[in-house]
């Protein structure tokens, strides 16, 4: 199977490009430039194996380029709520166009197959039932959801999206909620760090996430699905206790003002479309992130 993974040279896309070339896919990178030490790092000797096709994903005809000859699309390019949050319509143009490029390039190129990237962010801070978002991040990544809908509805192109909540692990150093995986690598380097937010939140582990978008490429979607992954629910506190079970004496402390994002949501039905997928227990899944940071791993 061939597969274009867009946004791949970012942090879950590595995890995700890992995973694809573990099942014998030809992967393609689509991204803005060609930085392979991050896909290299966690994606180990097969990195190499990864083509690269250069674009902008809000310019569709270099999207459906990148799209021709392949089976399936992973949709990962997109912005941060800090970024979309300073430029609002900068935000709508890479996370909302980019993304109709996309179904719209698959559309072009009769590819079946595509899963896209959404996010917890669709929820506000206080209802986990119904998507009420706060940010412009959220509420372009809610609308994303609605086109892939509507994809379905008019063009009959089914599609998977995702609602990861915070995904921790190696690599993850940037975006508002970096924090868990920003305080391994401290703790594993002798530094002190402090998590810039508190509250709780659900922690999911990256490969998860990972082996979630695998498992979606590989199964016929057969509609317009949407799941939250969860991971476990955690304080900061939990957080900070895992640490210190790997390495005791890490100066790693918490607080700031909540994160705008519902703390706890009902997981959905991703068991029944894609059984099976792995869930790391927060202990297992700090342990593996200050093992990599303490092996003296420097990502981008």
């Amino acid at each position: 199977m061939r597969v274009l993974v867009t946004g791949g040279k970012g942090f879950l896309g590595a995890w995700i490009v890992r995973r694809l070339l573990g099942q014998g896919c030809a992967v393609r990178v689509f991204d803005v430039a060609e930085d392979r030490r991050l896909v290299e790092a966690i994606g180990g000797a097969r990195a190499a194996e990864v083509a690269w096709s250069l674009g902008d994903i809000v310019d569709g005809a270099a999207v459906s380029a990148a799209a021709a000859g392949c089976d399936a699309i992973v949709h990962l390019a997109g912005i941060l709520t800090p970024a979309c949050q300073a430029d609002p319509v900068r935000g709508a143009g890479i996370n909302l166009i980019g993304t109709l490029n996309v179904f719209e390039a698959a559309l072009a190129h009769g590819i079946s197959r595509v899963v896209y990237t959404s996010s917890a962010g669709v929820y506000g801070p206080d209802d986990g039932m119904t998507p009420r978002p706060t940010t412009h991040y959220g509420t372009f990544k809610l609308a994303c959801e609605g086109s892939a809908r509507a994809y379905l509805a008019d063009r009959g192109l089914a599609s998977i999206g995702f609602r990861p909540f915070i995904v921790y692990g190696p690599g993850r150093e940037t975006g508002l909620t970096a924090g868990p995986s920003l305080a391994c690598r401290a703790a594993a380097r002798g530094e002190s760090y402090r998590i810039p937010y508190g509250g709780s939140a659900g922690l999911v582990f990256v490969d998860d996430v990972a082996a979630a978008y695998e498992s979606a490429v590989l199964r016929d979607p057969a509609g317009a699905h949407v799941f939250n992954l969860v991971g476990t629910t955690v304080s900061n506190d939990d957080v900070i206790a895992a640490i210190h079970a790997v390495i005791p004496n890490a100066a790693i402390t918490a607080g700031g003002p909540a994160l705008p994002i519902v703390a706890d949501v009902d997981p959905g039905q991703v068991d029944d479309i894609l059984p099976g997928l792995p869930q790391t227990s927060l202990a297992e899944g700090i342990a593996r992130t200050v093992a990599f940071y303490r092996q003296g791993e420097r990502l981008p």
